[in-house]
């Protein structure tokens, strides 16, 4: 699923002024009596992020999604009887956590 960000094709650092141009120049391209879901999906991606509040709203609180299999698969190739290193191990802690927002315990400590 595409993040609010993707949905306006607009960066993360972006200001408010360019994310309402940007959510104003999609809508043009989808306007709502062409493609009612796609305007929703721009709408809700547009109140998501149109504001300092809101952004920081989503960077809290909306986790990026986790591919679990791919962590598992990296976490043990090798021999069977190998130990898991702790960066795999860190790394599938903080798997759907935005390292910028949180941290599960303190990886110094971890590697001590």
């Amino acid at each position: 699923m595409k993040t609010p960000y993707e949905l306006l094709a607009v960066t993360e650092l972006a200001t408010d002024a360019e994310i309402k141009q940007a959510y104003l120049q999609q809508v043009k391209l989808n306007p709502p009596d062409r493609d009612q879901a796609k305007f929703q999906q721009l709408h809700s991606a547009y109140e998501t992020i149109k504001d300092a509040t809101e952004r920081e709203k989503y960077a809290l609180f909306n986790f990026p999604e986790a591919d679990f299999n791919a962590l598992l698969d990296q976490a043990f190739m090798g021999s069977q009887s190998s130990l898991m290193s702790v960066d795999c191990f860190e790394q599938l802690l903080r798997v759907s956590i935005d390292d910028n927002v949180f941290l599960i315990g303190n990886p110094n400590k971890l590697r001590a």
